[in-house]
């Protein structure tokens, strides 16, 4: 393989059909590695509830609360550029199985300390932390893989239909876990993650038992992360891409990091308004699904991206001076329809912008880079919380988003997405 064949990307895609968004669905694996997937996905919505209430519970501090945020991308930060150079190398299916069981056993040791009553921020945060390194090294290998699964014309609506998965499970995790976590309590919600990633285990291992052994020789470690860095970096149009990843990632982060105070200092409400308003956001993310091939077919990335953004900052700016759930609700749906059209472009950006064989180590740098950006967002929204208030705080972030859209509209042309 030539050096010239890994650093040419593919070219942007152009405006396009319409494609249904069931069509990625008609491949079986694609089909049953989705259909999985939704089910580990409404686990770690469980999860994510359990684990973010809990820590509000337990500390009185918006920066302490924002830490399970940092926590869980830290990881992503940290390990995804070696996590991509070794999902081009291994065999991913195996690879992805032994992933997804360290994660297992992590939330089984986490729901196990609660349930015996041994339970602190610090564990629940260094089991996050756990939780969010077997993501690191799972993301890559798993974009890249469902990628591969369909035709380069799918790869927008699979990336939706990713999303709609994970925002399926955005409405019912938070739902079920305001209702059941002063029910059962956080243990049994830990505990039902763990079961959840069962399906996934077993069509990952059902892969990898199909799969023919391979006898390419790898590529020396160095010498891989160095092409893959190369590729990424050497093209303006991913350059352009990653910059707007960690921009839009570092302010949107304000609302999922900030939700628990805000509900518990400015609402005083309790664990099912969460619950509510976490899942309002998943509401407006599915209907966005069944909206955006539609919109896509008429607009180019760069302008639904940057009227996806408009809407999501107005949403952090609402936040900022509403109390009403008659005006929050409504406003925090429109808002995750906006965060689905927003999710799914960049992540099609990205997955379309090289060929498959360098596929997981760029979009591992894709992950890096919207990790950096969750991270110092958690910190920053949470110290500016602390200081000023979590409604200044949101309308901060707020202006972040609008001022991104607004240059992302009025930007150069010759730098699509």
């Amino acid at each position: 393989m030539s050096k010239d064949s890994l650093s040419v990307p593919l070219p942007a895609q152009p405006v396009r059909r319409k494609v249904p968004l069931s069509k990625p669905l008609r491949h079986p694996r694609y089909r049953r590695l989705w259909t999985a997937n939704l089910v580990s996905n409404l686990g770690t919505w469980i999860q994510t509830f359990a684990s973010a209430w809990l820590i509000a519970s337990l500390s009185h501090s918006a920066s302490v609360t924002t830490l399970v945020q940092t926590a869980s991308y830290v990881p992503i930060f940290l390990f995804a550029l070696f996590a991509g150079v070794v999902a081009d190398a291994v065999d991913r299916p195996k690879f992805l199985f032994f992933c997804n069981l360290f994660m297992a056993l992590c939330a089984c040791t986490l729901a196990g300390l609660v349930i015996t009553g041994h339970v602190t921020a610090a564990p629940v945060l260094v089991l996050t932390f756990c939780l969010g390194t077997g993501s690191a090294f799972m993301w890559p290998a798993w974009q890249a893989s469902m990628s591969a699964l369909v035709e380069p014309d799918e790869l927008e609506a699979a990336a939706t239909l990713n999303n709609l998965s994970y925002n399926v499970a955005a409405i019912l995790g938070p739902a079920l876990g305001g209702v059941l976590f002063n029910l059962v309590g956080p243990g049994a919600l830990f505990l039902a993650n763990a079961l959840s990633f069962i399906g996934l285990l077993a069509v990952y291992r059902a892969w990898w038992r199909e799969r023919l052994p391979t006898t390419a020789k790898p590529t020396p470690f160095l010498e891989s992360m160095k092409a893959g860095l190369s590729c990424a970096f050497g093209c303006s149009r991913y350059r352009h891409i990653l910059f707007n990843v960690c921009t839009v990632f570092f302010a949107t982060i304000a609302f999922a990091g900030l939700l628990p105070v805000f509900v518990r200092d400015v609402l005083r409400m309790n664990s099912s308004t969460f619950g509510m308003l976490m899942g309002s956001l998943g509401a407006g993310a599915v209907i966005a699904a069944f909206l955006l091939p539609g919109l896509r077919a008429r607009f180019d990335r760069t302008r639904l991206l940057s009227a996806a953004l408009l809407v999501y900052g107005a949403m952090l700016i609402t936040l900022s001076f509403a109390r009403s759930l008659a005006v929050l609700v409504p406003m925090i749906v429109l808002a995750g329809m906006a965060w689905s059209a927003t999710v799914s472009t960049l992540n099609a950006a990205a997955q379309s912008s090289f060929p498959p064989h360098i596929r997981a180590r760029t979009l591992s740098i894709y992950l890096f880079v919207m990790a950096a950006g969750y991270t110092a967002g958690s910190l920053v929204w949470g110290r500016m919380a602390d200081h000023f208030g979590v409604r200044f705080a949101f309308a901060v972030a707020g202006s972040c988003v609008i001022v991104n859209a607004i240059a992302l509209a009025t930007g150069k042309r010759e730098k699509p997405l």
